[in-house]
């Protein structure tokens, strides 16, 4: 039920996307996929037509704003960092924590245990219960633990997502990138942040382990400045020209300020 809304802000969510095309209500895309892509923003070398159209009318929005490692174009901005990141005490305990949902927890603790005398923190979807395997602590998926780990390690490896990449740059943590095959988000995610400077390796073969050897012994970093945006992008959003309507509802200024905005 969409007609009586005067706008859609959409988070690369297809149903309102769809339904607000269908019933001719204007609709702008809030989201990072909206950035992946411009034109401008960095794409991998192996380009996959099937799922860049997969990307491009999944949620279709002509408009909107959309979120990137690097504003490549006026209408793309910083990460969104939450307030839980942004408000954190960063310090480095000395451990690294590993958060990568394409492998098996067997798999990651058979891996990182090769590497000695380095602190693991691995976060798996198949740990039931927290344990200590030779230098690896294996834990549950919990927001709470995995923040605490993260705003205290000295690096992360995870994949090519958007938001733990784009907070590991906020806090200035070293950051490894293993992207998931078959992801062409996280292909383009990783390419990316190859233009950052930031390593990236294609698998956990045995291959790649000098890779991973020589990240641990490197002392380098790097921390990005992501000023908090969002009122600022909503507003340009809601005062786009193209946007102008007849509202069903009418909001003053200050009422606006105090919307809570969501994806519907």
């Amino acid at each position: 039920p969409i007609a009586q809304y005067d706008l859609v802000i959409n988070d690369f969510e297809p149903i309102s996307a769809w339904a607000a095309r269908i019933h001719s209500i204007p609709c702008v895309a809030m989201s990072h996929q909206f950035a992946v892509l411009h034109k401008n923003a960095p794409r991998p070398a192996n380009f996959d037509p099937m799922a860049w159209m997969v990307l491009k009318h999944y949620a279709p929005c002509k408009t909107g704003a959309g979120f990137h490692f690097s504003a490549y174009d006026e209408h793309i901005f910083t990460p969104v960092i939450r307030k839980s990141i942004r408000n954190a005490y960063v310090r480095n305990l000395g451990h690294y924590t590993v958060y990568l949902p394409a492998y098996s927890e067997k798999k990651l603790v058979k891996v990182f245990s090769r590497f000695q005398n380095v602190q693991w923190h691995i976060f798996s979807r198949e740990c039931k219960s927290s344990y200590g395997e030779e230098n690896c602590w294996v834990r549950p998926i919990n927001a709470f633990d995995f923040t605490g780990s993260f705003i205290n390690c000295e690096g992360i490896i995870t994949g090519g997502g958007f938001e733990t990449p784009a907070e590991a740059l906020f806090m200035g943590k070293k950051l490894l990138s293993i992207p998931m095959k078959q992801q062409y988000e996280q292909q383009c995610n990783a390419a990316a942040l190859e233009t950052l400077g930031i390593p990236v390796i294609k698998s956990l073969k045995k291959k790649h382990y000098h890779k991973i050897t020589k990240w641990l012994e490197s002392k380098e970093s790097i921390k990005m400045d992501f000023p908090d945006q969002t009122e600022l992008i909503i507003d340009k959003l809601l005062s786009n020209r193209q946007l102008s309507m007849q509202p069903k509802t009418v909001f003053t200024s200050l009422e606006k300020k105090k919307l809570n905005y969501t994806s519907l």
